[in-house]
């Protein structure tokens, strides 16, 4: 059975800069995965209510946090050093 590494264990276990980021990636990952699930959880009807208007704004909120995350990830080919 393959249990899946805890945080502080994927740090413990990797010894490389490569395998830190690909353990740490995976489990942060799955961490947001899961909690955009439980998130869809507050969609049923019957438990709450909420206006088109108020999703739109969780949306956005998500996606705007997103886009400003995938940035860091970009390597930018436009900055270059000139005298």
């Amino acid at each position: 059975m393959n249990k899946k590494a805890t945080k502080s264990e994927c740090i413990k276990r990797s010894k490389t800069k490569q395998e830190r980021f690909k353990c740490l990636a995976e489990y942060r990952t799955n961490e947001i995965l899961r909690k955009i699930r439980i998130l869809g959880n507050c969609s049923n009807r019957s438990f709450y209510s909420y206006s088109e208007e108020e999703i739109e704004k969780i949306f956005n909120e998500i996606e705007e946090a997103l886009k400003k995350t995938e940035v860091k990830f970009t390597f930018s080919k436009k900055k270059k050093f000139k005298l």
